[in-house]
């Protein structure tokens, strides 16, 4: 017998394929998907799972856009989502919830960190009204909270929400979980930046063992991981195994994301600093300069991670005795620096 498939269930379906072909890398055929299903949702209006389905679709669209770093196409399709769900399924739905944490996800990788930690304070407030104080889905309010606080540099505030995601998670989904080796990996990070260097250590090989048994050598969580690691490695001086743990989450993140990702640039800039330290001037400046031209392509030319990376480039010119280009780079770094506004009398 034949079987009749109302649009909002295609739209489904086609999320969820899309989201496959997401997890597997093939971001073109993701983003067909996507935008297939968009366009469908876009006709339709009535239930509430009809809006729900719009709503995923939306996110699914724009978190793709966010991982290929395509953060100016994301904002509006994040806010999109966001908008309608607390118009059509309230402002405590879960599915705000997931629209507020998504959003905040953007913002940290911007730089809008308070606009971010705003968004996952509310996201976290309503999961918990929702599911109670130790869902699982909690725990990923937790991770990400201690995440915004790590790219803030404020490791010890951070610790806090990272150990409590763990708990959370060990607690409901047991420690061989992938879900707990992220957020061990997390904490790791912001012990980690506190110079908690034997637990972080401890913590990174835990996340990294089960992230290669459960999804393979080749997996982006493993190139994080990778990365991380190799950062520790190189803080501690232990520079034969840094290097190629920097090498390979450079090589996974190329196949993975392409070469003009700006997380590909984060590696790009970190083996940059870990030759520099040793160096191994050469072969770390053709590094920087890839890294600042895709920071600068697609970030703008004021966002952190410039004027971290000028900086850094500017300390290698200085080693090599190029002070007039090293100036020059840093006149750029401060000149990119976002500036604080006076305060007015009263």
């Amino acid at each position: 017998m034949e079987r009749f498939w109302a649009p909002g269930c295609i739209s489904f379906v086609l999320n969820t394929l899309a989201g496959t072909y997401e997890d597997q890398g093939h971001y073109a055929e993701a983003e067909r998907l996507y935008q297939r299903s968009v366009a469908i949702m876009e006709t339709l209006t009535g239930s509430l799972e009809v809006e729900t389905i719009r709503v995923q679709s939306l996110c699914g669209l724009a978190g793709l856009y966010r991982v290929q770093g395509r953060y100016g196409e994301a904002e509006p399709l994040f806010r999109q989502a966001l908008a309608r769900a607390e118009a059509t399924l309230g402002p405590d739905h879960l599915e705000v919830a997931t629209c507020l944490n998504n959003l905040a996800v953007l913002y940290k990788y911007t730089g809008q960190f308070v606009a971010a930690g705003r968004l996952y304070r509310r996201a976290l407030a309503i999961t918990q009204r929702a599911l109670g104080p130790d869902h699982p889905d909690v725990a990923t309010l937790y991770h990400n909270l201690g995440g915004l606080e790590h790219a803030r540099g404020r490791y010890a505030r951070g610790e806090p929400f990272a150990r409590r995601a763990v708990a959370l998670r060990e607690r409901a989904l047991g420690p061989e979980h992938l879900a707990v080796a992220a957020d061990v990996a997390a904490l790791a990070g912001l012990l980690e930046g506190q110079g908690k260097y034997d637990e972080a250590e401890a913590l990174y090989r835990r996340a990294l063992a089960i992230f290669e048994r459960v999804l393979g050598p080749g997996h982006y969580e493993i190139a994080i991981t990778c990365n991380n690691l190799a950062a520790l490695y190189h803080t501690r001086g232990d520079h034969a195994a840094a290097e190629p743990l920097y090498q390979r989450a450079l090589a996974i993140k190329e196949h993975l994301l392409g070469p003009e990702h700006p997380d590909v640039a984060m590696t790009l800039n970190n083996l940059a600093v870990f030759y520099t330290s040793v160096e191994k001037y050469a072969e770390a400046e053709p590094l920087y300069q890839r890294a600042l031209g895709i920071f600068e392509a697609c970030l703008g030319p004021r966002h952190p991670k410039v004027v971290i990376c000028l900086q850094n480039y500017a300390q290698l010119l200085r080693e090599t005795q190029r002070r007039a280009e090293a100036v020059a780079l840093e006149v750029r770094a401060r000149q990119a620096r976002p500036r604080r506004r006076r305060r007015s009398g009263t």
